[in-house]
């Protein structure tokens, strides 16, 4: 390849790491959209408050499985160039139509519940084309040299719409739900749209990896990796939704909250980039292991903080450590998943994510904050989740490293 050739492929690369960034950043946002109204439109059609967090669960349960299901799609229609656009457009918009019918027919009272919950459905399913499918262009077009720093980039939408979300639903309380959701869903479906675009921009300037064999089920190594990523994942909801806040309050009023709950995110965002180097020349395992580990330290300075600048730090560095985890975790899906299954694996690592968020939203329906003996469990669930999955993935990694050293 040429010098010139070199730059543009680079060029190419940072687009497409560019694009998915603010791929994830307007589709979380949405959802953060979605979380914020979802209780007035519930009660407009009848169902009751207790019921909304249930609600939210159904998501949740939805989205573990249709992410890994989209991610396997994703594998099956990525090696046709335009296809997987084109696919990914045409769900976006299905689900950006049944998201923007869901203020109108919640308008239309109690009669209209069957179909509200039927959009809701509908939108859950086919959201998840946004999230494993166009991760999938990076593992199957992009050299490995480039990967840990295209997820860190993807990730930067993510931990960017995570610092936004306090700010956006109090500006948001006050304002009829219909305009957001229709504006939330125009932006994702023209952002959606441009997907095909950045795939023949992918295609054009690199080869796609061929894999030396079909794609097989998978092994040991691929399922230690995601039972470790749904304990990472479990960490984080438990300590960041549920202990954070409660420790802030300590020693913060709750008003100061939306300033001090984005702290998390802003050590999230500035953590990734640096730590994509360290992926690059040592894995993603081994950076998701560390990154655990220093994670449930952080987490645990932040339970014995004596002061609010301490809890400040603390929780900036277990959003530092977090966002090492889940680049990481992205970057070693797509390792793991490059005989032709980049899209099951990475699928697979949302559907963690989901199945975390689904434990957590249980913690809360369950009542299991407001029970005095289950404190202690909530408060240190999170550090025992990332140190013995962290320990878990370093061991992993090590023997990984040692069985290529045998080969050579």
């Amino acid at each position: 390849m040429t010098t010139t050739q070199g730059a543009a492929g680079t060029g190419t690369a940072n687009r497409t790491g560019l694009y998915l960034a603010g791929l994830q950043l307007v589709f979380t946002l949405g959802w953060t959209t979605y979380v914020v109204y979802l209780p007035k439109l519930a009660a407009d059609v009848g169902i009751a408050p207790s019921a909304v967090i249930l609600i939210l669960m159904l998501d949740q349960a939805i989205f573990t499985i249709a992410d890994t299901a989209m991610g396997i799609a994703a594998d099956k229609l990525a090696p046709h160039v335009g296809r997987l656009g084109l696919f990914v457009a045409l769900v976006t918009a299905i689900s950006c139509g049944a998201f923007v019918a869901l203020p109108f027919v919640a308008g239309a009272g109690p009669a209209a519940q069957g179909w509200f919950i039927a959009l809701i459905v509908i939108w859950s399913i086919t959201s998840s084309a946004l999230r494993a499918p166009p991760l999938t262009l990076i593992g199957k077009y992009r050299a490995k040299p480039q990967v840990p720093f295209l997820a860190a980039l993807t990730m930067l939408g993510y931990g960017v719409a995570g610092a936004l979300s306090p700010y956006l639903g109090v500006v948001l309380r006050e304002h009829d739900a219909r305009l957001p959701f229709v504006i939330s869903s125009a932006v994702l479906l023209l952002t959606a749209l441009g997907l095909s675009r950045i795939e023949h921009d992918v295609a054009r300037d690199t080869v796609p990896s061929t894999p030396d064999e079909a794609a097989k089920p998978l092994g040991l190594v691929p399922i230690a990796f995601i039972v470790a990523m749904i304990a990472l994942a479990l960490g984080y909801q438990l300590h960041f939704a549920m202990n954070s806040a409660p420790f802030y309050l300590r020693f913060a009023a709750p008003g100061d909250l939306q300033w001090l709950m984005p702290v998390f995110w802003i050590g999230f965002n500035i953590a990734m980039f640096p730590a994509s180097l360290i992926v690059k020349h040592r894995g993603g395992l081994v950076v998701m292991g560390a990154a655990g580990l220093f994670g449930a330290m952080a987490i645990a300075a932040a339970e014995f903080a004596g002061n609010l600048n301490t809890l400040i730090a603390a929780q900036f560095l277990a959003g530092a450590a977090w966002g090492c985890m889940l680049m990481s975790a992205v970057s070693a899906a797509l390792a793991i998943g490059s005989t032709g299954a980049e899209g099951k694996v990475t699928g697979l690592v949302f559907s963690a994510l989901a199945l975390g968020t689904f434990a957590r939203m249980a913690a809360v329906a369950g009542g299991l904050q407001k029970m005095p003996e289950y404190a202690p469990l909530l408060h240190w669930a999170p550090v025992a989740c990332w140190s013995v999955a962290g320990a878990g993935l370093l061991v992993i990694a090590a023997a990984r490293l040692q069985g290529a050293s045998k080969v050579r």
